[in-house]
């Protein structure tokens, strides 16, 4: 079937369309995705008999019209979400980077909202299934779409770019990401750069935080670039929340650190740059609440907690620590998960970050995970074989009036360690 066919059945069907056979809702469109561990071909079948009107498929699933067959599934569903995509003339943002992404798609969409009627990737849908789901998730009435890009291994970005189509976008900054995929800190620039060489290539525009060298340097040969700095506003604290000041407003944030005033430095930029009034985007900033274990500041009892277990690599474990570090507690614990994805150097990353995180002379650190496991007696901290066992070290040592940094990668959950706090 034609691109533009299907697309018209698409539209015939109120935009309604699902990946999960567990999900089908009557008079929408199946897409039977297979990867690794499933296929969703040996469900398209009973998808139709659920309710589902079409099911594009890649494999012979019997005789059955309704079955729509095409080469391969995924592809073909970003083609229709290139399409759709296509269909607006709107601000479209993509967001790359190695840290910070979610929360500065999260500030921007506050700030946009404000003013637009804007869509936005949900949780981490930001690689080549969650991309064009957003995509076609996106209602004809959005104004302004703010698409995350994530990657990694090389050539992810370059891809998502031509499927979304963005006029603006961003890297949020460059640091050590996935490095079992790309292997160096050069190669993750490279590979991050793809946006600024989609939007030089398409006439789009970026947005650039010239303090950050990386960026500043990447971003030479882009025509059209908007700019910020933290010179351009007067910071008044960092820790244990964010405060300052930005063309004589007065701003503040429940999120913490240098890192995250970045964060919320972009989203005033681009609110800025799409024409809504400060003080809205002040409101917005104000208002914007950190959650799903990203750059939560939790208290219990005489306690200060800063949940930041979404996710870790060694730039972003280094910022969160050294923003940590100035906390006004006296005492002043870490606790901290392996990092995933970091390749053949994965225990002399843990060991060089747990030496320096020991420089710090925090009050005590205590980590989990196999890497960590391996090394950490090389700078006198020991790593706990369980949680259960980390949990009750942590209660047995009855802490107050201390504050904690707990981070890791995602698949270490570390966030089951509130249970011992």
């Amino acid at each position: 079937m034609e691109l533009q066919s299907f697309y018209n059945l698409f539209v015939q069907c109120d935009f309604k369309f699902t990946t999960d056979s567990r999900a089908i809702t009557d008079g929408c469109i199946f897409f039977a995705l297979k990867g690794d561990h499933f296929n969703g071909n040996i469900f398209a079948i009973k998808a139709l008999e659920q309710g589902a009107i079409f099911a594009v498929v890649d494999e012979n699933v019997g005789e059955d019209e309704r079955c729509i067959h095409v080469e391969n599934v995924q592809v073909f569903m970003q083609q229709v979400a290139s399409f759709h995509r296509k269909c607006y003339d709107i601000p479209v943002i993509g967001i790359c980077g190695s840290n910070g992404k979610t929360t500065t798609k999260n500030l921007v969409d506050s700030v946009l909202a404000k003013r637009y009627k804007t869509h936005c990737t949900q949780g981490n849908f930001n690689n080549h299934i969650g991309v064009p789901i957003t995509l076609l998730q996106m209602p004809q009435d959005t104004e302004v779409a703010i698409i995350e890009l994530g990657t990694n291994s090389p050539g992810e970005i370059e891809e998502l770019c031509e499927i979304a189509d963005p006029n603006f976008g961003l890297i949020t900054n460059i640091g050590k990401e996935h490095l079992e995929g790309f292997g160096t800190l050069e190669a993750v620039a490279k590979e991050e750069s793809e946006i600024y060489h989609y939007l030089l290539k398409n006439g789009g525009s970026a947005f650039i935080n010239t303090d950050d060298e990386w960026l500043t340097r990447m971003s030479r040969s882009i025509e059209h670039k908007i700019k910020f700095s933290k010179q351009d506003c007067t910071i008044s604290e960092l820790v244990p929340t964010i405060a300052f000041t930005y063309k004589s407003m007065a701003f503040t944030s429940s999120l913490m650190g240098d890192y995250n005033l970045d964060n919320i430095l972009t989203a005033i930029a681009i609110g800025e740059h799409l024409n809504v009034e400060l003080a809205d985007i002040r409101d917005a900033v104000v208002a914007y609440k950190p959650d799903n274990n990203r750059s939560q500041l939790l208290k219990k009892q005489t306690n200060t907690l800063l949940l930041d277990a979404y996710n870790a690599n060694p730039s972003s474990m280094q910022v969160a620590i050294s923003n940590f570090a100035k906390m006004p507690q006296k005492d002043k614990v870490l606790i901290l998960g392996d990092m995933f994805e970091m390749g053949p150097t994965a225990n002399q990353e843990h060991d060089e970050l747990l030496q320096w995180a020991s420089s710090f002379g925090f009050t005590k650190i205590y980590t989990l995970g196999e890497h960590f496991a391996a090394i950490s007696g090389n700078s006198g901290c020991t790593t706990s074989p369980t949680m259960k066992e980390l949990g009750k070290q942590i209660q047995d040592a009855n802490y107050h009036n201390t504050a904690f940094l707990i981070k890791g990668s995602r698949g270490m959950k570390m966030e089951r360690v509130l249970e011992y706090l």
